[in-house]
């Protein structure tokens, strides 16, 4: 990598919990980051295996086979996105938070240097595994900015953090506040959707979705843009404070 290229890159890391959550929640921020030629890499703590591959279980499958098949989903969607993908295979139902678990993360950001993060509300009453990947990811930033924490790499410069949208956003105290124009990109999205079969119910709700944010999005960006009368959007909830000269 060039000194030009790596000065310019804006790396995008994407902290999910299990294997297609970042498919449904994010795929349209890291179509339009590797559209820019900017590196993205998602971290799959878990592969979904026990609490969301219900299909699999009903169909009779085994523990390892519906591992082997959630993990090649997501692999199909991250190509189809143009990201790298890791799994730690951590386990799910529940997702348990460790000290080691947490070391793997530091890890990941130390060599990864993203510019920003992205991963789960620190709320979900309807899935603890959601809010505990957000506690060890957004744990695993601080650490990885503490030049005395042993691990490899420099210390972490401070990248944003912005937490995706959950599926059931008013009983997680979701309150957007980033509105992400993933028109150009959502039908890359679609296609990353349906590398998941395991969890077709899904596909078609993601993509209402969308389009209800895009409406909000071209409401909130006034009468000016230009922007397309099917806009699509993704939103967000930005952690840390923007820091800016201008307010825009």
């Amino acid at each position: 990598m060039t000194t030009e290229t790596k000065e310019t890159a804006n790396p995008l890391l994407v902290i999910s919990a299990h294997a297609g959550d970042f498919v449904w929640r994010a795929a349209g921020a890291i179509a339009l980051a590797t559209e820019r030629g900017d590196r993205a890499k998602v971290v799959c703590l878990s592969f979904g295996e026990r609490g969301e591959s219900a299909r699999a279980w009903r169909e009779g499958k085994k523990l390892e086979e519906i591992k082997a098949i959630r993990r090649s989903e997501a692999e199909a969607a991250a190509t189809e996105l143009g990201a790298e993908i890791e799994f730690l295979d951590a386990g799910d139902y529940p997702l348990r938070e460790t000290p080691e678990l947490v070391d793997r993360l530091v890890r990941v950001h130390r060599d990864f240097e993203p510019a920003v993060v992205l991963t789960h509300t620190l709320t979900d009453p309807y899935n603890g595994d959601h809010p505990a990947a957000a506690r060890m990811a957004l744990q695993a930033r601080v650490l990885a900015q503490a030049i005395g924490y042993d691990a490899p790499g420099e210390p972490l410069g401070a990248p944003p953090v912005f937490f995706f949208e959950p599926h059931q956003p008013e009983q997680c105290d979701f309150k957007p506040d980033v509105l992400l124009d993933i028109t150009p990109v959502f039908e890359r999205k679609r296609k990353a959707m349906e590398c998941l079969p395991a969890q077709q119910h899904m596909w078609d709700y993601y993509t209402d979705l969308a389009k209800r944010r895009g409406v909000q999005l071209k409401r909130n960006a006034g009468p000016n843009l230009g922007l397309a009368h099917d806009t699509m959007a993704e939103a967000y909830v930005r952690l840390y404070p923007q820091t800016t000269g201008v307010l825009a």
